[in-house]
């Protein structure tokens, strides 16, 4: 299979359908976290920790297992880091090496079956595998080991790698995983046990983030550096694309096993998905948003009074959006960081509830004025539209809407839960100014995909495809691919 460009529908005068309209979520949902300790008397501790710090990468479940005289211990379950652990479970977690998971489930449902890090025993002894990512043709993989007599216990893509390296024909792990790895596309960031070692692998593209650090005579292999600040580990650097450490006897090794081809990091995890205090090259994710922010101020000025953002990810582009601009910088939305992952909505009784319950307006702030709201991205357009009612409300006068991001137009295969390509606004309603006049705001101006690559780090190619289509060559998907498809 080859890079190709999904040519757009003629949909310019199609509008949101109702089930569009009435969407819970207008973001692209988070990939997952891992975490590895390796070479501390504490280790399922420390990854517990690390989990806490990455917990905006996955809310559905968590789980560690470590690694004891040969054996692996697991605790894992639905639910936030907190809800998962208490201490009679660190005391069922033995061990100086443990990796740890939290999910959001990309592929595969959110079933508990799903909750990672999977664990298995083969005649090659025990494993167990967290992953961040997306295996694209793990259909295919599935239904060929069933084929061939393999019994699997979980719907998520991850498990596929377990059997083909059960299924490798040698009795050498570190040979079986490779060939195992070989036969995977798509994305897949890894922490790997087993018997007395530990495996850190990063695809060959590169697609989705993973770093180490040390602690003392530990290391700490984590999505973001974040999860090492955490346990005041010291940061190294990020692993390259198709690059392996391997852990044993005490002592971290890499290697680069993959044939070279080029990379492809998701530029997303810059414009969203990492937390601004995270490092990306040696600088905070939250300096480079900050120049998203000056960059859409340059591409689309504003006659305004006040910027603010739709908070959380997007007050550093609001803040270089601010800065640029000389427009005063103002909170003109509280976010409620208290919202559980569900609640009884009452019928018709309150004009968006969805959005009220996530956000209220600071009626101060906004009453009368001339209002820049920066977000990081439209997704399907319905929290925006939300958010545009809920600023009218507060008394707003005129709302320009200034988004650091390109309009989002092609689902994401590589470890982000996206729409379908026909749920997408960008894709389905045409132009920018269809999608201003879906959203009811006054102006609305997206971040060019040049503005972006000028501020992102150039020491790196990107994976752009969800704004241009062109996904890299092989790696989407073989076959069907979609997000239940095995379920």
């Amino acid at each position: 299979m080859i890079g190709r460009e999904f040519s757009p529908h003629d949909a310019s005068n199609l509008r949101p359908d109702d089930t569009l309209l009435n969407s819970p979520c207008d973001k692209p949902r988070e990939a997952c976290g891992i975490v590895a300790v390796c070479g501390h008397p504490e280790a399922a501790k420390l990854v517990y920790l690390g989990l806490y710090a990455l917990q905006h990468r996955g809310q559905e479940s968590a789980g560690i297992a470590t690694l004891h005289d040969g054996k692996i211990h697991v605790h894992k379950g639905s639910g936030l880091v907190a809800d998962v652990f208490d201490d009679a479970a660190f005391k069922r977690l033995p061990g100086h090496v443990a990796i740890g998971h939290v999910r959001y489930s990309t592929t595969g449902s959110s079933l508990e079956a799903n909750a990672q890090p999977l664990v298995a025993n083969y005649r090659g002894g025990g494993m167990a595998v967290a992953h961040n990512g997306n295996i694209t043709n793990a259909a295919l993989i599935r239904e060929e080991l069933e084929q061939r007599g393999a019994i699997f216990q979980s719907s998520t893509d991850t498990e596929v790698l377990i059997h083909l390296v059960a299924q490798a024909g040698t009795s050498d792990f570190n040979e079986a995983l490779f060939m195992a790895l070989l036969r995977l596309r798509g994305a897949y960031s890894m922490v790997i046990l087993h018997r007395d070692q530990l495996v850190a692998v990063k695809d060959p593209r590169g697609f989705r983030p993973l770093c180490f650090g040390r602690l003392g005579d530990a290391y700490v292999i984590a999505s973001e550096s974040c999860a090492l600040d955490i346990m005041n580990a010291e940061y190294l650097r990020e692993l390259a694309p198709g690059e392996m450490l391997t852990y044993t006897g005490g002592q971290l090794q890499a290697t680069r096993p993959f044939p070279p081809t080029e990379p492809a990091f998701c530029v997303f995890e810059y414009i969203y998905f990492s937390r601004p205090d995270s490092l990306a090259q040696s600088h905070a994710i939250y300096e480079y948003r900050e120049g998203l922010g000056a960059q859409l101020a340059l591409e689309h000025p504003a006659d305004a009074d006040v910027v603010i953002a739709v908070p959380d990810s997007s007050i550093p582009a609001a803040i270089g959006y601010a800065h640029e601009s000389g427009i005063p910088y103002a909170m003109g939305l509280i976010r409620s960081h208290y919202v559980g992952r569900t609640f009884i909505e009452p019928d018709q009784a309150i004009r968006d509830f969805g959005a009220r319950i996530k956000y209220n307006p600071v009626r101060s702030v906004l009453e009368g004025k001339r209002v820049v709201v920066v977000d990081d991205s439209i997704v399907r357009g319905t929290t925006s539209r939300k958010i545009v009612n809920m600023l009218r409300s507060a008394g707003a006068r005129e709302i320009h809407m200034r988004i650091s991001a390109p309009p989002w137009r092609n689902p994401c295969y590589f470890g982000i839960d996206t729409p379908k390509r026909e749920r997408l606004i960008a894709a389905t309603v045409g132009d920018v100014e269809n999608i201003r006049q879906f959203v009811g705001c006054d102006s609305l101006g997206f971040l060019s995909l040049e503005g972006l690559l000028r501020v992102v780090p150039r020491t790196q190619q990107y994976c752009t495809a969800c704004f241009t289509g062109y996904y890299p060559p092989g790696q989407a998907p073989v076959g069907e691919f979609d997000k239940k498809i095995l379920e």
